[in-house]
């Protein structure tokens, strides 16, 4: 059930089942790939930090960073090279993948190796790339844009439900409040799931501070465990993190990603307060 009583679909991921009462699920991994051994390395120790904790995780990771602040920025392996790895990395891991597409000829190649299709935040508008991911068939996850209001998701919804696709997936991931700052209103979080679909919450970029660093984007990582409980209280079907081993020097975000070696007690205490909301 939703926070305000609306039933919500169910998402299926594998064996992973994402809304309506359903244990939260966890979407974690690094911003970017930075090379296959790293990559690998961080979905094979949230695997089994995950097994520890007892919670569905799907592993996220980018091929590609194509909305960085500067030319001169990292974005990752690119296409071809990227889904290989991503490719391994299930093949290894058999973990459940989700990745992000920019452009429409991605998407064919990129549904072919994961689970789930992610369309970013400043894209969620763009028509012609929710409509072809969504007609894989794949779950697509919609990131809300720091520029909209939550209900006018509504018309992303439409767009993705008229390809006969009801595998959607929305994220709360801040809002714009002036300059190089955003700011979460869990109100949000209430007002998209009574759109009927399972919400995610985004804990890692709502605490960005984009381009703040001038050439790249700041972030305020202290924050990130607060806003994920304070989420979970308002209730959620997902949380998503980026996490890194050594965050201070991830190529891509490391000022708000998790350091993957702190987060089982966060885990933990997120868990705790979505079986008292869920009654589990």
């Amino acid at each position: 059930m939703s926070t305000n009583g609306l039933p919500t679909r169910i998402v299926e991921v594998g064996k992973i089942k994402i809304g309506g009462n359903h244990p939260l699920v966890l979407i974690a991994g690094p911003c970017v790939i930075e090379n296959e051994v790293l990559s690998l390395s961080i979905a094979q120790r949230l695997k089994k930090i995950a097994n520890r904790c007892d919670i569905p995780l799907i592993f996220k990771a980018s091929f590609d960073k194509a909305n960085r602040s500067s030319v001169d920025s990292f974005r990752g392996p690119g296409l071809t090279d990227g889904l290989k790895i991503l490719k391994k990395i299930k093949q290894e891991t058999a973990l459940p993948l989700l990745t992000d597409i920019h452009q429409t000829d991605q998407i064919a190649p990129a549904a072919e190796v994961v689970d789930i299709l992610q369309i970013p935040a400043l894209l969620c508008r763009q028509t012609d790339l929710l409509m072809e991911a969504a007609g894989t068939g794949k779950p697509v996850h919609v990131k809300k844009g720091q520029f909209m209001a939550p209900w006018d998701m509504k018309n992303v919804v439409q767009k993705l439900e008229a390809t006969g696709n009801h595998n959607i997936l929305l994220a709360e991931r801040g809002t714009s409040f002036g300059y190089n700052n955003l700011v979460v209103d869990m109100r949000s979080l209430v007002i998209m799931r009574a759109l009927g679909y399972p919400v995610v919450f985004d804990a890692t970029h709502a605490v960005q501070l984009p381009s703040g660093a001038g050439k790249r984007s700041g972030g305020q990582r202290e924050f990130i465990a607060p806003l994920s409980l304070a989420a979970a209280a308002v209730g959620i079907d997902a949380i998503f993190w980026e996490v890194h081993p050594t965050p201070d020097t991830a190529l891509c975000d490391g000022a708000n990603s998790l350091n993957l070696e702190q987060i089982e007690d966060l885990i933990t205490e997120i868990k705790k307060i979505d079986n008292l909301r869920k009654k589990t």
